[in-house]
């Protein structure tokens, strides 16, 4: 019984034959269902990956960055500047300028530049508060302020020096007019100054070639009054507009001379100063010396 249950029995001596290996008959191995499976779906998977990757679009190269006109445009303007303000400091002349800074009717501003590099600028109203007419003038000999005869101050002109030749007007003398015509140009002409430079539109009345100044400093003692600044082909310049008013050429300019002449002596005085003098305090009135009668009632 139970015998188909039992393994049979090999004879006696006969070896147990064994089964040859894969890898040295060269048969192949076979390989399960599940494996082939995932071989098959990898294989079916690929085509797709390779296609989505063909339908990437590939990166489009950066464009090339364009010039910018902008840098161009303000270093054409600042050339161009500087050698109208190089040239108004070669050029001689006598000229009339209207000035209007809103202080009041305009006044009439004459610039006279000579031959010999000397300078004089009549200024009406610039002393005292307006009421007094002064005239700035560098020669040869010095920096001079001269007051000429005017409302303010009814003496005969007479002038007073105020430094070397090439030192600045000091503050409390200084009206402002004449720097534009003076150590302005210098600082126009300085590639290496604080500034920032445009081409502008002549202000009201004015003609020439314009340019808009401003000053890239942030200190507080800027090189020149930020604005508009007008010259002619030959250096004259033709307008200025800045926060002190607006200057404009009145008429054409004439020749200047071969050197400036003072308004007056020179004298040992005090300059005048540009704001209005203080009021001198005034003595109470003394009290009358009469007294009403006695018994009479006082009104």
């Amino acid at each position: 019984m139970h015998a188909h249950l039992r393994a049979a029995r090999r004879p006696t001596g006969v070896p147990t034959p064994t089964p040859p290996a894969p890898h040295r008959t060269g048969i192949p191995v076979p390989v399960p269902p599940a494996r082939r499976l995932t071989g098959v779906a990898a294989l079916a998977v690929l085509p797709a990956l390779l296609a989505a990757c063909a339908d990437d679009p590939a990166p489009a190269p950066a464009p090339p960055t364009p010039t910018d006109p902008a840098p161009a445009a303000a270093d054409a303007a600042r050339d161009e500047l500087a050698a109208l303000a190089a040239a108004a400091q070669d050029r001689s002349f006598t000229a009339r300028y209207t000035l209007a800074d809103g202080t009041g009717s305009d006044r009439s501003i004459v610039v006279t530049s000579a031959a010999d590099g000397t300078w004089r600028v009549d200024v009406p109203g610039g002393a005292l508060g307006g009421t007094a007419d002064v005239s700035l003038a560098a020669t040869a000999d010095g920096l001079y302020q001269c007051g000429l005869p005017s409302a303010g101050r009814p003496e005969p002109a007479s002038c007073v020096r105020l430094g070397d030749p090439t030192d600045a007007v000091p503050h409390r003398q200084d009206p402002r007019v004449q720097h534009p015509f003076t150590d302005w140009l210098e600082v126009l002409t300085d590639r290496r100054a604080p500034l920032a430079v445009s081409p502008a539109r002549p202000p009201q009345g004015a003609s020439g070639s314009c340019y808009s100044v401003d000053t890239t400093s942030a200190s507080l003692n800027a090189p020149l009054d930020v604005g508009i600044y007008c010259y002619a082909p030959d250096g004259t310049p033709t307008a200025v507009r800045t926060t002190g008013g607006t200057l404009v050429l009145a008429g054409p300019a004439g020749p200047g001379p071969a050197t400036v002449q003072l308004a007056g002596p020179v004298t040992d005085g005090e300059p005048l100063g540009v704001a209005a003098p203080e009021p001198s305090a005034e003595s109470p009135p003394e009290p009358s010396s009469e007294s009403a009668p006695s018994g009479t009632a006082t009104p």
